[in-house]
């Protein structure tokens, strides 16, 4: 999955913040201006009834992110920001709160836009706008995104605009429904999946650059590698960056076994050993192919097992509904090719297996994905056990991986897994 596949994943499945344990930095252009990170909402300059809003959407106290970047984005006067910060810390209705707060309800033309890379985040965002919308009496948003046609010479009324750069531009340059110059607030969400590619990033700039001066931009992104830094530096001037430094993930608090099988029914075998001899929360099992996760779903499903399956041939859509649906416990068991792999948090997981290790097209271990399965469990600072599955031409591979993250997987025979249960109580 790309980068901008998973961060839709990420919003629809979102149904609660991840607290992040990590800390806010700050980093101000001018010393002299000092910024308080907030504990309630109250302490915010928020209109009354975007107070009530935010409460109907049930956040009951500022994100960590939020608490931070909203005392800078709500300032007097405005401040540019540039903000690193992972999908699902609540950015999205940090930014929504700060278009929503800068409009005026009298003035019927737009007055905040906000980009994002493709239509889906864009439609994402939108429906963050409308859940607030009702509570700001003479509010609009509209969409400049594919399929929405504008004729030239329309008068926009909408106070609020979202939309992908092309179209953006589009209703600009061409159509020049919306005068640049009357607006006051610029936002630029997932800036490096903008700039993974290159028409994206051109478009934006082409828009940003036809700004009056006076206009507050704020810039997110989820990384804040050196091309991202240089990106947002080059459109946005005398900004404040906070950085919420990303969730690091560690084989610290997970045990990892390994089997020696010789045929995948015999990978089978020792799977079911596992699930019936350990208590488990929840399981996700990784498979290489989606030919060998479909075999081992039809398998645990004839033993009367909850199965769901996530493959790479499903819509973002229905990848979300199944995921969502193995959150709230539908589902024991997530069989999964590799497109789970990274950035999908399930915070129940407590039991990861490798029904084959991760393997690169040399058949050398691919480190990194390994890294990411296993490390969907002991999320967090919980415990987690991954057991991973392995032929015996591939033992090497164990040693090689153990080696790599300076840990230690332990040899299992299927039969000991009574014995690991009462280790693990």
């Amino acid at each position: 999955a790309d980068s901008a596949e998973i961060s839709l994943l990420n919003k629809l499945i979102r149904m609660s913040l991840v607290e992040s344990s990590h800390d806010v930095e700050i980093l101000q252009q001018d010393p002299s201006s000092p910024f308080f990170s907030v504990k309630s909402f109250e302490e915010l300059p928020l209109k009354k009834e975007l107070l009530w809003g935010v409460y109907m959407m049930g956040f009951n106290r500022p994100s960590r992110i939020q608490g931070t970047a909203l005392p800078i984005m709500l300032a007097y006067p405005p401040q540019n920001l540039i903000a690193q910060s992972q999908s699902g810390t609540g950015k999205t209705a940090a930014f929504v709160l700060a278009m929503l707060s800068r409009v005026n309800p009298a003035e019927k033309h737009p007055q905040s836009l906000c980009l994002a890379p493709t239509y889906e985040l864009a439609l994402q965002i939108g429906q963050v706008v409308e859940t607030l919308i009702p509570f700001c009496a003479g509010i609009e948003v509209t969409y400049a995104v594919r399929g929405n046609q504008v004729l030239q010479g329309t008068v926009l009324k909408q106070q609020v605009v979202i939309g992908t750069p092309g179209t953006m531009l589009d209703w600009c340059f061409k159509r020049r429904v919306i005068d640049l110059q009357k607006i006051n607030l610029f936002v630029l969400d997932e800036a490096d999946i903008m700039i993974n590619t290159q028409c994206l990033s051109y478009q934006s700039i082409r828009i940003q650059r036809a700004l009056p001066k006076s206009c507050q931009m704020l810039l997110f992104s989820a990384t804040f590698k050196e091309t991202v830094r240089a990106f947002a530096m080059q459109i946005i001037s005398n900004p404040i960056v906070i950085k919420l430094r990303e969730e690091e993930l560690t084989l610290s608090t997970i045990r990892q076994y390994y089997f020696v099988c010789q045929d995948r029914e015999e990978k089978y075998r020792a799977l079911c050993n596992v699930y019936g001899s350990i208590t488990i929360g929840q399981a996700i099992i990784f498979c290489q192919t989606r030919r060998n996760a479909e075999w081992l779903s039809v398998e645990m499903r004839q033993e009367g097992h909850q199965v769901a399956l996530l493959t790479a041939d499903l819509t973002v859509a229905q990848r979300a509904n199944i995921i969502q649906r193995f959150r709230e416990g539908k589902e024991k068991v997530l069989i999964a090719t590799n497109v789970c792999a990274r950035g999908i948090d399930v915070q129940q997981v407590t039991i990861v297996v490798n029904f084959s290790l991760p393997i690169d097209l040399s058949s050398q271990p691919d480190f990194e994905t390994y890294l990411h399965r296993i490390g969907r469990t002991g999320r967090f600072g919980k415990k987690g056990i991954a057991f991973s599955m392995v032929e015996r031409q591939h033992i090497g591979l164990v040693q090689m991986i153990a080696q790599h993250f300076q840990t230690k997987i332990e040899q299992l025979d299927p039969d000991d897994v009574d014995e690991l249960e009462k280790t693990e109580k």
